[in-house]
């Protein structure tokens, strides 16, 4: 019987690639973005829907979710970095706006997800989860939060792993506008990104895979760089 993946933010970059990666893998692949990515393959099931309607999610995603008999692992990758400013200059409406994909739309499918039979579920994190970098305000809180989210639900899903995951830097449209369109002199951290090893959506998606792999010798509930072990 072939294993079941679920993603979220399918549609490009990381989860694209981790689409096609376990879909060559022969899994059945269940994704769910915006936008219908442009895959042909009878293995791929998809559901679009706008994760910032979080108000819905339960209602709107609850039947296509559940319908998966039992997933082997969950990528809740889907989100958003904000713009790059200072604290000052950083409304919270937009720190909302970007707290409401990367931790609310989450705590939701999290919610669908506690009742099912779900071997591993990682959240996609960021090492700005855990550096205050100057600029990063939204981001950096809200990948602190889905952080947290993930330890908390770990006391609860007692039968499912669940780790908040940093992939690294990977060369998509959001790193190309902080390494090239961000003032690297007002915002440091840009100057790093340019400087620091970037990879390819495709080479991350096989780092998450044998990071699955090794799944059991991480704690449930805690927060992995990728780049660390």
């Amino acid at each position: 019987m072939s294993k079941s993946i679920l993603i979220t933010g399918c549609s490009s970059g990381l989860g694209f690639a981790l689409a096609n990666l376990y879909l060559e893998k022969n899994y059945k692949v269940y994704g769910i973005s915006r936008t219908k990515p442009n895959i042909d393959n009878k293995n791929f099931f998809f559901k679009s829907f706008d994760l910032n309607n979080t108000s819905k999610i339960k209602n709107d995603l609850n039947s296509f979710i559940t319908n998966i008999k039992e997933i082997d692992t969950v990528f809740l990758n889907a989100g958003m970095l904000g713009e790059i400013k200072t604290l000052k200059d950083l409304s919270l409406d937009e720190i909302k706006e970007v707290t409401q994909i990367n931790v609310y739309a989450n705590k939701e499918l999290l919610d669908i997800l506690s009742d099912m039979s779900v071997k591993n579920i990682i959240a996609i994190s960021s090492g700005a989860s855990k550096n205050g970098s100057k600029g990063w305000g939204a981001y950096s809180l809200s990948k602190a939060g889905i952080n947290m989210l993930i330890n908390l639900y770990a006391n609860e899903l007692e039968n499912t792993k669940l780790l908040a995951v940093a992939p690294g830097v990977i060369k998509t449209p959001m790193t190309d506008y902080i390494r090239y369109e961000i003032d690297d002199t007002i915002f440091t951290s840009a100057k790093r990104l340019k400087e620091g090893e970037i990879q390819t959506a495709s080479d991350a998606a096989k780092r998450l895979d044998n990071l699955v792999s090794r799944i059991d010798e991480f704690e449930s509930g805690s927060f992995v760089d990728v780049r660390n072990v």
